[in-house]
Formats: C-alpha cells, sequence, structure tokens
C-alpha cells in the first residue's frame, strides 16, 4: 500500500485492511520508499488505470510542470522526480488493486 502518514485517506485505509485482519505493508514513498517507475507503472496496470488518473493534478508542481498537456510516459516520469505527484493510497490484495479514494473503495479488494 503506497501511504503517506499524513494523508487521512491513507490511514483511514489502513485501518479498513487491518480492520478485516490484513497484515499491511506500507510504502512510505514520500520518505526512504522509493518506489520504481517499472513497479509503479506495473501498479497502475493492475488497477486499471493510467498515470493520469493516478495523478495529483491539484498539486502546484503538476501544474508548474504542465503535466495538463503531458503523455503517460511524461507523467511517470514526473512522478519519479516529484513523488508528491502520486495519488494515494494505491493498495493491492490477493484480489487485485486499486486506488483506494474513498478509503471504502478498498472493500472492493477485500
Amino acid at each position: 500500500m503506497t501511504f503517506n502518514p499524513r494523508c487521512g485517506t491513507a490511514r483511514k485505509t489502513k485501518a479498513i485492511l487491518e480492520e478485516e485482519g490484513y497484515e499491511v505493508e506500507t510504502i512510505d514513498y514520500l520518505g526512504d520508499d522509493k518506489l520504481s517507475r517499472d513497479a509503479l507503472a506495473t501498479w497502475y496496470e493492475r488497477a486499471g488505470l493510467t498515470p493520469r488518473q493516478g495523478l495529483r493534478a491539484k498539486e502546484a508542481i503538476a501544474k508548474e510542470l504542465g503535466l495538463a498537456e503531458a503523455n503517460d510516459e511524461e507523467i511517470l516520469d514526473a512522478m519519479m522526480e516529484h513523488p508528491i505527484l502520486i495519488e494515494r493510497p494505491l493498495v493491492e490484495t490477493h484480489k487485485g488493486a486499486i486506488l483506494a479514494r474513498p478509503q471504502d473503495k478498498v472493500r472492493e479488494i477485500i
């Protein structure tokens, strides 16, 4: 699970998973845990998302970089350089992967 401890949605999603008995492995992608470009692209593919759908487009850096006009490859490159652009939480269980926004959406894969 991609995790930002300051994100309420990520914390609530983690709590739902734990309440359901899941052992949650978190990836603090803004901290010491870095996602590789290939891993992120694969995660989006498994979730049926494009990188654009996983983009935090309202972040100031997204606007500064002109990502509204960027293609998926350019968006992935920007996410690697500026991980704050990665929407969270991305969650994967044995039933699939999903962007859990809102947090109750995680119930679709548990």
